[in-house]
Protein backbone atom coordinates (compact mmCIF):
# COMPACT_ATOMS: atom_id res chain seq x y z
CA UNK A 1 0.00 0.00 0.00
CA UNK A 2 1.37 3.42 -0.96
CA UNK A 3 2.28 5.87 1.79
CA UNK A 4 0.67 9.28 1.81
CA UNK A 5 3.28 12.07 1.33
CA UNK A 6 2.42 13.36 4.82
CA UNK A 7 3.59 10.07 6.36
CA UNK A 8 6.62 9.63 4.10
CA UNK A 9 10.06 9.31 5.68
CA UNK A 10 12.72 10.94 3.50
CA UNK A 11 16.48 10.20 3.37
CA UNK A 12 18.39 11.50 6.40
CA UNK A 13 20.24 14.33 4.62
CA UNK A 14 17.11 15.60 2.92
CA UNK A 15 15.20 15.34 6.18
CA UNK A 16 17.85 17.38 8.00
CA UNK A 17 18.23 20.15 5.42
CA UNK A 18 14.52 20.62 4.81
CA UNK A 19 13.85 20.49 8.56
CA UNK A 20 16.47 23.18 9.10
CA UNK A 21 14.77 25.24 6.41
CA UNK A 22 11.58 25.19 8.51
CA UNK A 23 13.55 26.38 11.52
CA UNK A 24 15.08 29.23 9.52
CA UNK A 25 11.62 30.29 8.34
CA UNK A 26 10.14 30.53 11.84
CA UNK A 27 13.14 31.38 14.01
CA UNK A 28 12.54 35.13 14.08
CA UNK A 29 8.91 34.59 15.07
CA UNK A 30 9.91 32.39 18.00
CA UNK A 31 12.58 34.66 19.45
CA UNK A 32 10.74 37.98 18.98
CA UNK A 33 8.19 37.57 21.84
CA UNK A 34 10.75 36.64 24.55
CA UNK A 35 13.02 39.45 23.39
CA UNK A 36 10.19 41.98 23.60
CA UNK A 37 8.82 40.76 26.94
CA UNK A 38 12.30 40.31 28.41
CA UNK A 39 13.27 43.84 27.40
CA UNK A 40 10.08 45.19 29.01
CA UNK A 41 10.98 43.47 32.27
CA UNK A 42 14.59 44.61 32.07
CA UNK A 43 16.19 41.18 32.10
CA UNK A 44 19.97 40.92 32.05
CA UNK A 45 21.57 39.71 28.79
CA UNK A 46 22.18 36.30 30.37
CA UNK A 47 18.54 35.94 31.47
CA UNK A 48 17.32 37.21 28.11
CA UNK A 49 19.41 34.56 26.33
CA UNK A 50 18.04 31.94 28.75
CA UNK A 51 14.42 32.99 28.09
CA UNK A 52 14.96 32.89 24.33
CA UNK A 53 16.55 29.44 24.50
CA UNK A 54 13.67 28.22 26.66
CA UNK A 55 11.14 29.36 24.03
CA UNK A 56 13.08 27.52 21.31
CA UNK A 57 13.16 24.37 23.46
CA UNK A 58 9.41 24.44 24.20
CA UNK A 59 8.62 25.21 20.55
CA UNK A 60 10.42 21.99 19.67
CA UNK A 61 8.43 20.00 22.23
CA UNK A 62 5.15 21.47 20.95
CA UNK A 63 6.14 20.65 17.36
CA UNK A 64 6.78 17.03 18.38
CA UNK A 65 3.27 16.88 19.87
CA UNK A 66 1.74 18.17 16.62
CA UNK A 67 3.70 16.15 14.08
CA UNK A 68 4.29 12.81 15.84
CA UNK A 69 1.42 12.90 18.29
CA UNK A 70 0.47 10.72 21.25
CA UNK A 71 -2.97 9.25 21.91
CA UNK A 72 -5.56 11.79 20.65
CA UNK A 73 -3.07 14.65 20.77
CA UNK A 74 -1.49 16.05 17.62
CA UNK A 75 -2.82 16.76 14.12
CA UNK A 76 -0.04 14.56 12.67
CA UNK A 77 0.44 17.06 9.87
CA UNK A 78 3.62 19.01 8.90
CA UNK A 79 2.67 21.64 11.44
CA UNK A 80 5.25 23.83 13.22
CA UNK A 81 4.41 25.18 16.66
CA UNK A 82 6.05 28.03 18.50
CA UNK A 83 5.45 31.09 20.66
CA UNK A 84 2.35 32.96 19.51
CA UNK A 85 2.81 36.68 18.88
CA UNK A 86 -0.82 37.28 19.93
CA UNK A 87 0.28 37.05 23.56
CA UNK A 88 2.90 39.79 23.38
CA UNK A 89 0.54 42.73 24.06
CA UNK A 90 -1.22 41.19 27.10
CA UNK A 91 2.08 39.89 28.50
CA UNK A 92 3.69 43.33 28.28
CA UNK A 93 0.53 44.71 29.91
CA UNK A 94 1.06 42.26 32.78
CA UNK A 95 4.65 43.45 33.06
CA UNK A 96 3.52 47.09 33.19
CA UNK A 97 0.94 46.37 35.92
CA UNK A 98 3.37 44.40 38.11
CA UNK A 99 5.13 46.52 40.72
CA UNK A 100 7.92 44.03 41.35
CA UNK A 101 9.20 43.11 37.88
CA UNK A 102 10.71 39.89 39.24
CA UNK A 103 7.12 38.65 39.68
CA UNK A 104 6.10 39.44 36.09
CA UNK A 105 7.25 36.19 34.48
CA UNK A 106 5.80 33.95 37.24
CA UNK A 107 2.44 35.74 36.82
CA UNK A 108 2.60 35.27 33.03
CA UNK A 109 3.58 31.62 33.38
CA UNK A 110 0.71 30.95 35.80
CA UNK A 111 -1.80 32.53 33.42
CA UNK A 112 -0.47 30.54 30.44
CA UNK A 113 -0.73 27.25 32.39
CA UNK A 114 -4.40 27.88 33.28
CA UNK A 115 -5.28 29.08 29.76
CA UNK A 116 -3.57 26.02 28.27
CA UNK A 117 -5.39 23.55 30.51
CA UNK A 118 -8.78 25.17 29.89
CA UNK A 119 -8.07 25.19 26.15
CA UNK A 120 -7.17 21.49 26.27
CA UNK A 121 -10.55 20.68 27.84
CA UNK A 122 -12.37 22.87 25.31
CA UNK A 123 -10.57 21.48 22.21
CA UNK A 124 -13.14 18.79 21.23
CA UNK A 125 -15.99 21.30 21.48
CA UNK A 126 -14.07 24.01 19.64
CA UNK A 127 -13.26 21.59 16.81
CA UNK A 128 -16.95 21.15 15.99
CA UNK A 129 -16.77 24.56 14.35
CA UNK A 130 -15.32 22.83 11.26
CA UNK A 131 -18.79 22.57 9.71
CA UNK A 132 -18.79 26.37 9.56
CA UNK A 133 -15.65 26.39 7.37
CA UNK A 134 -16.66 25.64 3.76
CA UNK A 135 -14.20 26.61 0.96
CA UNK A 136 -15.55 30.17 0.81
CA UNK A 137 -14.52 30.61 4.46
CA UNK A 138 -11.26 28.64 4.44
CA UNK A 139 -10.10 30.27 1.22
CA UNK A 140 -10.73 33.73 2.67
CA UNK A 141 -8.90 32.90 5.90
CA UNK A 142 -5.94 31.30 4.13
CA UNK A 143 -5.60 34.37 1.94
CA UNK A 144 -5.73 36.60 5.02
CA UNK A 145 -3.03 34.53 6.72
CA UNK A 146 -0.68 35.20 3.82
CA UNK A 147 -1.61 38.87 3.48
CA UNK A 148 -1.26 39.41 7.26
CA UNK A 149 2.21 37.88 7.26
CA UNK A 150 3.57 39.91 4.33
CA UNK A 151 4.03 43.10 6.41
CA UNK A 152 6.29 41.03 8.70
CA UNK A 153 8.51 40.21 5.72
CA UNK A 154 8.50 43.86 4.63
CA UNK A 155 9.54 44.90 8.14
CA UNK A 156 12.36 42.37 8.18
CA UNK A 157 13.54 43.61 4.79
CA UNK A 158 14.07 47.11 6.20
CA UNK A 159 16.26 45.96 9.08
CA UNK A 160 16.13 44.73 12.69
CA UNK A 161 15.74 48.10 14.42
CA UNK A 162 13.15 50.70 13.28
CA UNK A 163 15.03 53.38 15.22
CA UNK A 164 18.36 52.71 13.48
CA UNK A 165 19.68 55.12 10.86
CA UNK A 166 20.00 52.40 8.25
CA UNK A 167 16.43 51.15 8.70
CA UNK A 168 14.93 50.88 5.22
CA UNK A 169 18.27 51.79 3.61
CA UNK A 170 19.11 50.81 0.04
CA UNK A 171 21.63 48.33 1.44
CA UNK A 172 19.02 46.51 3.53
CA UNK A 173 16.42 46.53 0.79
CA UNK A 174 19.06 45.47 -1.72
CA UNK A 175 20.00 42.45 0.42
CA UNK A 176 16.33 41.50 0.69
CA UNK A 177 15.87 41.86 -3.07
CA UNK A 178 19.04 39.85 -3.77
CA UNK A 179 17.86 37.03 -1.49
CA UNK A 180 14.46 37.02 -3.17
CA UNK A 181 16.11 36.92 -6.59
CA UNK A 182 18.38 34.02 -5.58
CA UNK A 183 15.41 32.01 -4.31
CA UNK A 184 13.47 32.68 -7.51
CA UNK A 185 16.42 31.74 -9.73
CA UNK A 186 16.98 28.52 -7.80
CA UNK A 187 13.30 27.65 -8.07
CA UNK A 188 13.30 28.40 -11.81
CA UNK A 189 16.56 26.86 -13.01
CA UNK A 190 17.25 23.95 -10.63
CA UNK A 191 15.58 20.61 -10.08
CA UNK A 192 14.99 18.02 -7.39
CA UNK A 193 16.59 18.47 -3.99
CA UNK A 194 18.26 21.83 -4.74
CA UNK A 195 14.95 23.26 -5.88
CA UNK A 196 13.20 22.07 -2.72
CA UNK A 197 15.74 23.70 -0.39
CA UNK A 198 15.89 26.92 -2.42
CA UNK A 199 14.83 29.02 0.57
CA UNK A 200 17.56 27.61 2.81
CA UNK A 201 20.19 28.13 0.10
CA UNK A 202 18.88 31.64 -0.46
CA UNK A 203 19.26 32.42 3.25
CA UNK A 204 22.86 31.12 3.23
CA UNK A 205 23.74 33.05 0.06
CA UNK A 206 22.08 36.21 1.36
CA UNK A 207 24.00 35.96 4.64
CA UNK A 208 27.29 35.62 2.75
CA UNK A 209 26.40 38.61 0.55
CA UNK A 210 25.70 40.68 3.66
CA UNK A 211 29.18 40.18 5.14
CA UNK A 212 30.95 42.93 3.09
CA UNK A 213 28.20 45.37 4.09
CA UNK A 214 28.70 44.69 7.79
CA UNK A 215 25.13 43.40 8.10
CA UNK A 216 26.15 39.94 9.33
CA UNK A 217 26.90 39.86 13.04
CA UNK A 218 28.77 36.80 14.30
CA UNK A 219 28.77 38.14 17.85
CA UNK A 220 25.89 35.89 18.99
CA UNK A 221 27.98 32.82 18.15
CA UNK A 222 31.14 33.93 19.94
CA UNK A 223 29.23 35.04 23.04
CA UNK A 224 26.96 32.01 23.37
CA UNK A 225 27.58 29.09 25.70
CA UNK A 226 27.93 25.62 24.24
CA UNK A 227 25.53 23.85 26.62
CA UNK A 228 22.57 25.14 28.57
CA UNK A 229 19.33 23.62 29.87
CA UNK A 230 16.08 25.53 30.53
CA UNK A 231 15.91 24.71 34.24
CA UNK A 232 12.25 24.37 35.33
CA UNK A 233 10.87 27.47 37.05
CA UNK A 234 14.14 29.33 36.57
CA UNK A 235 12.35 32.65 37.16
CA UNK A 236 10.28 31.43 40.12
CA UNK A 237 7.19 29.33 40.77
CA UNK A 238 4.10 30.33 38.75
CA UNK A 239 1.71 32.80 40.32
CA UNK A 240 -2.00 32.89 39.55
CA UNK A 241 -3.68 36.27 39.19
CA UNK A 242 -7.23 36.50 37.85
CA UNK A 243 -6.73 39.52 35.56
CA UNK A 244 -3.72 37.95 33.87
CA UNK A 245 -5.50 34.60 33.54
CA UNK A 246 -8.55 36.19 31.88
CA UNK A 247 -6.33 38.13 29.50
CA UNK A 248 -4.37 35.05 28.44
CA UNK A 249 -7.57 33.01 28.10
CA UNK A 250 -8.75 35.51 25.50
CA UNK A 251 -5.41 35.05 23.72
CA UNK A 252 -5.94 31.28 23.86
CA UNK A 253 -9.32 31.62 22.11
CA UNK A 254 -7.68 33.79 19.42
CA UNK A 255 -4.85 31.28 19.10
CA UNK A 256 -7.25 28.32 18.76
CA UNK A 257 -9.22 30.19 16.09
CA UNK A 258 -6.07 30.87 14.08
CA UNK A 259 -4.82 27.30 14.56
CA UNK A 260 -8.12 25.92 13.28
CA UNK A 261 -7.81 28.07 10.17
CA UNK A 262 -4.16 27.05 9.76
CA UNK A 263 -4.99 23.34 10.03
CA UNK A 264 -7.71 23.68 7.41
CA UNK A 265 -5.25 25.53 5.16
CA UNK A 266 -2.49 22.97 5.63
CA UNK A 267 -4.90 20.08 5.12
CA UNK A 268 -5.84 21.50 1.72
CA UNK A 269 -2.20 22.08 0.75
CA UNK A 270 -1.02 18.56 1.65
CA UNK A 271 -4.19 16.98 0.24
CA UNK A 272 -5.25 15.47 3.56
CA UNK A 273 -8.24 17.62 4.56
CA UNK A 274 -8.44 18.32 8.27
CA UNK A 275 -11.64 16.86 9.68
CA UNK A 276 -13.18 17.46 13.10
CA UNK A 277 -11.08 14.74 14.76
CA UNK A 278 -7.84 16.10 13.27
CA UNK A 279 -8.62 19.63 14.41
CA UNK A 280 -9.50 18.45 17.93
CA UNK A 281 -6.21 16.55 18.13
CA UNK A 282 -4.29 19.54 16.78
CA UNK A 283 -5.90 21.91 19.26
CA UNK A 284 -5.06 19.51 22.09
CA UNK A 285 -1.42 19.63 21.01
CA UNK A 286 -1.50 23.45 20.87
CA UNK A 287 -3.06 23.80 24.29
CA UNK A 288 -1.10 21.03 26.02
CA UNK A 289 2.12 22.46 24.56
CA UNK A 290 1.11 25.82 25.98
CA UNK A 291 0.36 24.36 29.42
CA UNK A 292 3.71 22.54 29.55
CA UNK A 293 5.75 25.41 28.12
CA UNK A 294 5.87 27.54 31.32
CA UNK A 295 7.38 24.62 33.24
CA UNK A 296 10.51 25.20 31.12
CA UNK A 297 10.12 29.01 31.13
CA UNK A 298 8.38 29.26 27.76
CA UNK A 299 5.26 31.10 26.58
CA UNK A 300 1.97 30.12 24.92
CA UNK A 301 2.43 28.01 21.77
CA UNK A 302 0.48 28.11 18.54
CA UNK A 303 0.73 27.17 14.86
CA UNK A 304 3.20 29.07 12.67
CA UNK A 305 1.49 30.12 9.45
CA UNK A 306 4.75 31.03 7.70
CA UNK A 307 5.76 27.37 7.63
CA UNK A 308 2.56 26.53 5.81
CA UNK A 309 3.91 28.75 3.04
CA UNK A 310 7.12 26.73 3.01
CA UNK A 311 5.17 23.49 2.64
CA UNK A 312 3.11 25.01 -0.16
CA UNK A 313 6.18 26.22 -2.02
CA UNK A 314 8.48 23.20 -1.65
CA UNK A 315 5.68 20.59 -1.88
CA UNK A 316 7.55 18.55 0.75
CA UNK A 317 4.62 17.37 2.82
CA UNK A 318 6.25 14.90 5.22
CA UNK A 319 5.42 15.52 8.86
CA UNK A 320 8.69 13.84 9.76
CA UNK A 321 10.56 16.69 8.07
CA UNK A 322 8.84 19.15 10.42
CA UNK A 323 9.48 16.82 13.37
CA UNK A 324 13.16 16.99 12.42
CA UNK A 325 12.83 20.77 12.55
CA UNK A 326 11.38 20.33 16.04
CA UNK A 327 14.46 18.31 16.99
CA UNK A 328 16.66 21.18 15.82
CA UNK A 329 14.63 23.57 17.98
CA UNK A 330 15.12 21.35 21.03
CA UNK A 331 18.87 21.15 20.35
CA UNK A 332 19.02 24.94 20.00
CA UNK A 333 17.31 25.26 23.35
CA UNK A 334 19.91 22.94 24.86
CA UNK A 335 22.82 24.51 22.99
CA UNK A 336 22.72 28.32 22.91
CA UNK A 337 25.65 28.39 20.50
CA UNK A 338 23.69 26.34 17.97
CA UNK A 339 20.70 28.62 18.41
CA UNK A 340 22.88 31.63 17.70
CA UNK A 341 23.82 30.29 14.25
CA UNK A 342 20.34 31.07 12.95
CA UNK A 343 20.55 34.48 14.61
CA UNK A 344 23.49 35.27 12.32
CA UNK A 345 21.12 35.52 9.32
CA UNK A 346 20.49 39.27 8.82
CA UNK A 347 16.89 40.39 9.13
CA UNK A 348 16.78 41.83 5.56
CA UNK A 349 17.81 38.43 4.22
CA UNK A 350 14.94 36.82 6.15
CA UNK A 351 12.65 39.49 4.70
CA UNK A 352 13.57 38.60 1.13
CA UNK A 353 12.83 34.93 1.71
CA UNK A 354 9.67 35.82 3.63
CA UNK A 355 8.12 37.46 0.57
CA UNK A 356 8.13 34.07 -1.18
CA UNK A 357 6.99 32.11 1.87
CA UNK A 358 4.13 34.35 2.92
CA UNK A 359 3.04 35.11 -0.62
CA UNK A 360 2.72 31.36 -1.19
CA UNK A 361 0.18 31.15 1.65
CA UNK A 362 -1.96 33.88 0.07
CA UNK A 363 -1.73 32.13 -3.29
CA UNK A 364 -2.93 28.88 -1.68
CA UNK A 365 -5.93 30.78 -0.32
CA UNK A 366 -6.76 32.07 -3.78
CA UNK A 367 -6.56 28.52 -5.12
CA UNK A 368 -9.10 27.44 -2.50
CA UNK A 369 -11.39 30.35 -3.35
CA UNK A 370 -11.42 29.19 -6.96
CA UNK A 371 -13.26 26.09 -5.68
CA UNK A 372 -15.63 28.11 -3.50
CA UNK A 373 -18.28 28.90 -6.09
CA UNK A 374 -17.59 32.59 -6.59
CA UNK A 375 -20.14 32.63 -9.39
CA UNK A 376 -22.67 32.95 -6.53
CA UNK A 377 -23.35 36.53 -5.45
CA UNK A 378 -23.61 35.48 -1.80
CA UNK A 379 -20.11 33.99 -1.78
CA UNK A 380 -18.65 37.04 -3.49
CA UNK A 381 -20.10 39.23 -0.72
CA UNK A 382 -18.73 36.92 1.99
CA UNK A 383 -15.22 37.07 0.53
CA UNK A 384 -15.34 40.82 -0.15
CA UNK A 385 -16.47 41.89 3.31
CA UNK A 386 -14.37 39.34 5.22
CA UNK A 387 -11.18 40.32 3.39
CA UNK A 388 -11.94 43.99 4.05
CA UNK A 389 -12.48 43.36 7.77
CA UNK A 390 -9.36 41.21 8.01
CA UNK A 391 -7.16 43.77 6.28
CA UNK A 392 -8.15 46.62 8.65
CA UNK A 393 -5.35 45.96 11.20
CA UNK A 394 -2.82 45.92 8.36
CA UNK A 395 -3.90 49.03 6.47
CA UNK A 396 -5.15 51.05 9.46
CA UNK A 397 -3.29 49.86 12.59
CA UNK A 398 -4.89 52.53 14.81
CA UNK A 399 -8.44 51.81 13.64
CA UNK A 400 -9.42 50.23 16.98
CA UNK A 401 -7.44 52.60 19.20
CA UNK A 402 -10.51 53.64 21.22
CA UNK A 403 -11.46 50.07 22.14
CA UNK A 404 -10.48 48.42 25.46
CA UNK A 405 -7.15 46.60 25.48
CA UNK A 406 -8.87 43.23 25.95
CA UNK A 407 -11.00 43.78 22.84
CA UNK A 408 -7.98 44.87 20.84
CA UNK A 409 -6.31 41.50 21.49
CA UNK A 410 -8.92 40.04 19.13
CA UNK A 411 -9.56 43.02 16.85
CA UNK A 412 -5.88 43.63 16.11
CA UNK A 413 -5.62 40.12 14.64
CA UNK A 414 -6.81 40.39 11.05
CA UNK A 415 -6.84 36.61 10.76
CA UNK A 416 -9.22 36.24 13.72
CA UNK A 417 -11.56 39.10 12.78
CA UNK A 418 -11.64 38.02 9.14
CA UNK A 419 -12.32 34.44 10.17
CA UNK A 420 -15.19 35.45 12.47
CA UNK A 421 -16.64 37.70 9.75
CA UNK A 422 -16.44 34.94 7.12
CA UNK A 423 -18.08 32.35 9.40
CA UNK A 424 -20.84 34.77 10.46
CA UNK A 425 -21.56 35.94 6.90
CA UNK A 426 -21.59 32.37 5.61
CA UNK A 427 -24.20 31.50 8.25
CA UNK A 428 -26.34 34.51 7.38
CA UNK A 429 -26.17 34.15 3.59
CA UNK A 430 -25.90 30.39 3.12
CA UNK A 431 -27.61 28.79 6.11
CA UNK A 432 -30.14 30.94 7.98
CA UNK A 433 -33.55 31.19 6.36
CA UNK A 434 -32.52 29.06 3.41
CA UNK A 435 -34.98 28.95 0.56
CA UNK A 436 -34.17 29.73 -3.00
CA UNK A 437 -30.48 30.08 -2.13
CA UNK A 438 -30.14 26.65 -0.49
CA UNK A 439 -28.08 25.42 -3.41
CA UNK A 440 -25.34 27.87 -2.44
CA UNK A 441 -24.53 25.95 0.75
CA UNK A 442 -21.22 24.08 0.66
CA UNK A 443 -19.90 21.27 2.81
CA UNK A 444 -16.73 22.13 4.75
CA UNK A 445 -14.34 20.16 2.58
CA UNK A 446 -16.21 19.93 -0.73
CA UNK A 447 -15.34 21.97 -3.77
CA UNK A 448 -18.85 21.82 -5.21
CA UNK A 449 -22.16 22.81 -3.60
CA UNK A 450 -23.84 20.10 -1.53
CA UNK A 451 -27.44 19.08 -2.10
CA UNK A 452 -30.08 20.89 -0.02
CA UNK A 453 -30.93 19.31 3.31
CA UNK A 454 -34.58 18.30 3.47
Amino acid sequence: MSVHPVDEKLPALKMATTGLQHVAAMYAGVVAPPLIVGAAIGLSPADLTFLTGACLFTAGLATFLQTLGIWKIGARLPFVNGVTFAGVAPMTAVVASTDDKSDALPVIFGAVIVAGLLGFLAAPFFSKAIRFFPPVVTGTVITLIGVSLLPVAFGWAQGPDPTARDYGSTTNLGLAAATLLIVLLLRRFTRGFVKQVAVLLGLVAGTVLAIPFGATDFGPVTDAAVVGFPTPFHFGAPQFQLAAILSLCVVMVVSMTESTADMLALGEIVERPADERTIAAGLRADTLGSAISPLFNGFMCSAFAQNIGLVAMTRIRSRYVVATGGAFLVLMGLCPMAASLIAVVPRPVLGGAGVVLFGSVAASGIQTLVKAGLDKDNNVLIVAVSLAVGIIPITAPEFYHAFPETAKIVLDSGISTGCVAAVALNLVFNHLGRGADAQDVTHPMEAVPAQPIS
